[in-house]
């Protein structure tokens, strides 16, 4: 099992060894005396790794009072009905946007599959639906108390319509989810882009609110700690629009969206091994569900057109 790394007294992180390997998604830890709480448990497909790491440390999830989620696509949130089955006291922080899909996931999990097929169990485990009574349903702007601690939400945007960071003044940590992007081991910025929410706007908007709060660490779930806050933030915004102009130079040329979608991945795959290593290279394209960022962004263009006309 992974060792847990320290971020601050009272919170630190582990990788779930996703699929078997490092670096695709972490896993946050706050421990207070007012209990336990965990940010973005992960896939069920990784509860095992979850359980065995905190017990290596003295943990368990029976000691876990909160779940904190950064949204509820499901290598974020998608062992948190399981988590309740076992554990039916834990309270579920969620925006507003996405609480319904924790009590009835029908819905994700069909969009879901259309995107990940016959892999969704492999990928993914079991999604089980989170009783109501279990959430703590906010829009951004609260302060939630959660492993003794006090956390600023705010609404994020962008990346996904229900996605919400937190920011613990008291370490200067900031737990930003997908918003802040994917960074293995301070390489190559990458904007996640998955279908169906992606809106280059508003997650521009995004970064601008979580610089706003002036953190000292960025906690992201693909992978790890950033310390160069705003250098990190305005690479990514750099990059999200330079992904999305590829994308909208695409979808102008000739051929089926097979062809454009192959043509804009092997740009981006040049790009990333400019950068680095094959091997870190591989790292980000299961990290950043990578095959799925020209559907995101070209059905974001595709949406303003409708919209214009």
């Amino acid at each position: 099992m992974p060792s847990q790394t320290v971020l601050a007294a009272g919170l630190s992180w582990f990788d779930l060894l996703f699929q078997g390997r490092s670096n695709r998604i972490a896993c946050a830890i706050v421990s207070g005396s007012a209990g336990t709480a965990i940010v973005d448990p992960g896939p069920t497909s990784c509860l095992d790794t979850l359980e065995a790491s905190l017990a290596r440390h003295g943990q368990s999830l029976a000691s876990v009072t909160h779940l904190l989620l950064t949204h509820i696509h499901l290598d974020h949130a998608g062992a948190t009905g399981t988590i309740l089955r076992r554990h039916p006291g834990i309270q579920v922080v969620v925006h507003e946007r996405g609480a319904p899909h924790l009590v009835d996931p029908s819905k994700l999990l069909d969009s879901a599959t259309r995107l990940y097929g016959s892999a969704m169990d492999r990928l993914w485990g079991e999604v089980a639906p989170v009783p109501e009574g279990n959430l703590v349903v906010c829009r951004g702007g609260e302060t939630v108390a959660a492993g003794g601690r006090a956390w600023d939400v705010a609404y994020t945007p962008g990346h996904a319509s229900h996605h919400v960071c937190y920011f613990d003044r008291a370490s200067g940590v900031a737990f930003v989810g997908d918003t802040a992007g994917v960074c293995v081991d301070g390489g190559y910025v990458l904007p996640p882009t998955p279908p169906p929410d992606i809106d280059v706007e508003r997650w521009l908007e995004s970064l601008q609110t979580i610089e706003r709060w002036g953190a000292s660490t960025l906690f992201l779930t693909h992978f790890g700690t950033v310390t160069s806050v705003p250098t990190h933030l305005q690479t990514l915004a750099d990059n999200l629009q330079r992904a999305a102009a590829l994308v909208r130079e695409s979808l102008a040329l000739e051929g089926t969206d097979d062809e454009r979608r192959t043509r804009f991945e092997e740009r981006m795959r040049a790009e990333l091994r400019a950068h680095m290593s094959e091997e870190r290279t591989a790292a980000y394209e299961s990290a950043a569900g990578f095959t799925m960022m020209w559907p995101g962004l070209a059905r974001y263009w595709r949406k303003k057109e409708a919209a214009a006309s």
